[in-house]
């Protein structure tokens, strides 16, 4: 803004009449396209945000429902398939726990991945077992499938965000539209530092809020509290 506040002085001192001319329709279609981009990119992370929130629910879900069916197995393969569940939140809670530390967070997953492995190797052995129902194996096997999967959607949405030049678009727009602003102010005897400090807080806010939506374990805004399902889940695994 003092870079354009500049310019346009300079202009005014050269060209008086000439150095505001056609600058409005310019002015209004840069301003224009900035609020269409943060439209789109606040929009686009609300919706991702919405989206992390409900595989946590869908994830204490599957889970829960697995741990259920694990009644319908044979008594003696029981304790051992509720043991490895319990280890099984444990380490999701972790993984989740240990953001933003990526690689430990990466480590942890490795060892959720192990888990899952012996589940569901337990779980198909124990459907074998004599006295096993036949329905037992045909309703939790799909329950743990479910149950694995989830975790791989989450993992991607994770890593789910827009390309790197929307934000770079995003930054130069609101720069370019600062550059505008400035020189718009030109021509006055003193700096206006209300509306200087005011646009250049609001727009560094916008910005700030729209980075913190899209990756909700590393800033203000978390999703850490629907977290809060996978430790009362955890809690009622007797």
């Amino acid at each position: 803004m003092e870079v354009g506040r500049r310019i346009g002085n300079r202009r005014l001192a050269s060209d008086a009449e000439g150095a505001r001319t056609g600058t409005g329709a310019i002015e209004g279609a840069v301003f224009a396209l900035l609020g269409l981009l943060i439209a789109f990119t606040f929009s686009g992370a609300a919706s991702r945000f919405d989206t992390r929130r409900n595989l946590v629910v869908e994830e204490v879900n599957a889970i829960g429902t697995a741990y259920l069916r694990l009644g319908l197995l044979p008594t003696d393969a029981q304790p051992a398939l509720r043991d490895l569940f319990r280890r099984y939140v444990d380490s999701r809670m972790e993984v989740y726990r240990k953001l933003p530390n990526v690689e430990a967070a990466k480590a942890e997953l490795v060892l959720s991945t192990q888990l899952q492995e012996e589940i569901w190797t337990q779980a198909m052995a124990a459907g074998r077992m004599e006295g096993a129902p036949p329905p037992a194996t045909m309703l939790l096997l799909p329950a743990l499938n479910q149950m694995i999967d989830i975790t791989t959607t989450r993992a991607m949405a994770t890593q789910l965000h827009p390309p790197i030049v929307i934000f770079a678009m995003l930054y130069g727009l609101a720069l370019v539209s600062a550059l505008l602003a400035g020189y718009g102010m030109a021509g006055g005897k003193s700096r206006n530092w209300l509306h200087m400090i005011g646009f250049a807080a609001i727009m560094a806010l916008v910005v700030y809020v729209i980075i913190d939506i899209e990756y909700p374990r590393l800033g203000l805004i978390r999703v850490d509290t629907y977290d809060q399902a996978l430790v009362d889940l955890r809690a009622s695994m007797k």
